[in-house]
């Protein structure tokens, strides 16, 4: 009977360490991740609050401009962050002695670590997310509204008595803006086509947008052009005449990035978007895309591996978790020095996947196996 009655008492008592343990990591996960994206997010915003200064745009377009790409940070950070958590996390009760007392209670290495592997799982499954459809959304996103708001930027940019130089090859002056965006006594200094540079003046003008794109109306002017060939100047008086405010022409279209593409394009490219030598580059970004969230569980079990693996010091030990550091430091370095040479040989894409992979299979049999067991007891007994 008491055999009987303790079999589902220890059941409950492991649920309860289960469940202490994962909230706890859970907790420092959302923390820790929390406080890293908010950083970089700062750091990464500052390139756009020119926008802000200079330009006159809104707070609010701002933050929806750069929390799009909020999805990215959590995307590279997931798999560090969820390693932190598992080092220190478990190191803490390490410290604390809680990790003794569950082996006391006859828990094993597996039953302790399985908190930590439940967690590196789901951020798992939030990394093939985000990868493989928020990120590339997200980014497109982004994208798209970076490039209409630059293109739209001449419209905040035309100030009252103001040069205001819209590109390197074009300076527009407005002598004076009433309320309702009339525009009295335009200037316009075209030179995007060198062999025929153009000054436009006109008695008044308004501001359009056509597709995303800005547009002065301008009436009752003139345009001058001097012809090269000849050396003359021909000057051209019109009633209404209409002027493209963008960079260039290549302004008008958009080139798509890798990190916006989804999979399948990026493993088949279209080659009207895509140069042939650019192919093994994008299928390189689609593999990282497979492959970087199983680094969160491999990450992870390094951290097991050097917190479960090791005997208790009332001092503590610092060269396991520093140990554990530097190894994973180490395979984000290989892995971006593989990726970068596979981008030209698509050869050693399956390098990728072992970088990805054998590091949770590798800790995960020195861990749990019976000889791995065998000389963390011996390691015990012999402190």
């Amino acid at each position: 009977m008491s055999a009987t009655a303790s079999r589902p008492q220890r059941r409950s008592f492991l649920l309860l360490r289960e469940r202490y343990i994962l909230r706890q990591l859970f907790i420092g996960l959302v923390g820790i991740t929390s406080g890293a994206i908010a950083l970089i997010w700062l750091m990464q915003s500052l390139r756009f609050v020119s926008l802000v200064v200079d330009r006159g745009l809104s707070l609010r377009v701002f933050i929806q401009l750069t929390s799009l790409m909020i999805p990215s940070f959590l995307a590279v950070i997931l798999p560090i962050t969820t390693f932190l958590v598992v080092l220190f996390g478990y190191q803490r009760m390490s410290g604390d002695r809680e990790l003794t007392v569950m082996q006391a209670a006859g828990l094993s290495p597996f039953q302790l670590a399985r908190p930590a592997m439940a967690c590196a799982l789901i951020t798992t499954i939030l990394g093939y997310i985000l990868n493989l459809w928020l990120v590339p959304v997200s980014y497109h996103a982004f994208r798209r509204y970076e490039f209409e708001i630059r293109n739209r930027m001449a419209a905040f940019l035309l100030q009252d008595g103001v040069f205001a130089q819209l590109s390197k090859d074009m300076t527009v002056y407005v002598r004076k803006r009433d309320r309702d965006g009339q525009m009295h006594g335009v200037f316009v200094e075209d030179d995007r086509m060198p062999e025929a540079r153009a000054t436009i003046i006109a008695e008044r003008g308004t501001m359009v947008v056509v597709d995303n794109q800005p547009r002065v109306v301008l009436f009752n002017g003139s345009r001058q052009e001097i012809d090269h060939h000849t050396g003359r100047l021909n000057v051209l008086t019109f009633q209404r005449n209409s002027i493209d405010l963008s960079s260039s022409k290549q302004a008008e279209t958009e080139v798509r990035d890798a990190s916006e593409m989804s999979l399948p394009e990026l493993f088949h490219p279209d080659p009207r978007l895509v140069s042939q030598r650019d192919w093994g580059k994008f299928a390189v970004e689609g593999w990282r895309r497979l492959t970087a969230p199983l680094t969160t569980l491999s990450f992870s079990m390094i951290a097991l591996v050097a917190i479960l693996s090791g005997a208790f010091s009332r001092h503590g030990n610092i060269k396991r978790p520093l140990a554990a550091i530097l190894s994973v430091v180490g395979l984000m370095a290989l892995s971006l020095m593989l990726q970068n040479l596979a981008g030209r040989n698509l050869g050693l894409v399956p390098l990728l996947w072992i970088i990805a992979v054998v590091p949770a299979i590798g800790c995960g049999y020195w861990l749990f196996s019976p000889k791995g067991l065998t000389a963390a007891r011996k390691k015990k007994h012999g402190a």
